[in-house]
């Protein structure tokens, strides 16, 4: 199934996501700067975080993770958003469009100590009040 243009549009135009990862009946949740790359059939946001964080840890042993991005404003009448699920996993060699999609947008954070993480989206719903009140965008990497 082709993802909804303006699914990738909103994506691309936002920065932030929150994310949670759960472990042993422990949810936590985390928010951090990213990066939205597209690399064959396969969308991933990237961000950097550190090894030690509770997020990573929790992520590391439970890959499956859920998360959120909305624009920087809202206004009830034109709400926009997305929810999503996704398999997290360390940015390894061999993807360096990761890395260079996720350093061309925060290159401060070559500086920064962390490593680069993805979540490649498996489900995607997009909230979007501006084609009508409650409309949903929906993708599904499994159709």
């Amino acid at each position: 199934m082709e993802i909804d243009k303006r699914i990738l549009s909103f994506i691309e135009e936002s920065n932030v996501l929150s994310y949670c990862s759960c472990l042993d009946n422990s949810p936590h949740c985390a928010s951090c700067f990213y990066s939205f790359c597209k690399k064959e059939d396969n969308i991933y946001l990237v961000f950097k975080s550190d090894i030690t964080t509770k997020h990573i840890q929790n992520a590391l042993s439970n890959t499956l993770v859920a998360g959120t991005i909305l624009p920087n404003k809202n206004k009830l009448s034109s709400v926009k958003g997305i929810q999503f699920s996704g398999i997290f996993s360390k940015v390894e060699e061999g993807f360096s469009e990761l890395k260079n999609s996720y350093y061309k947008s925060f290159p401060f954070a070559l500086t920064m100590p962390g490593e680069l993480w993805a979540i490649e989206l498996t489900y995607i719903k997009m909230t979007d009040n501006s084609l009508g009140f409650g409309k949903k965008l929906k993708w599904n990497k499994a159709d």
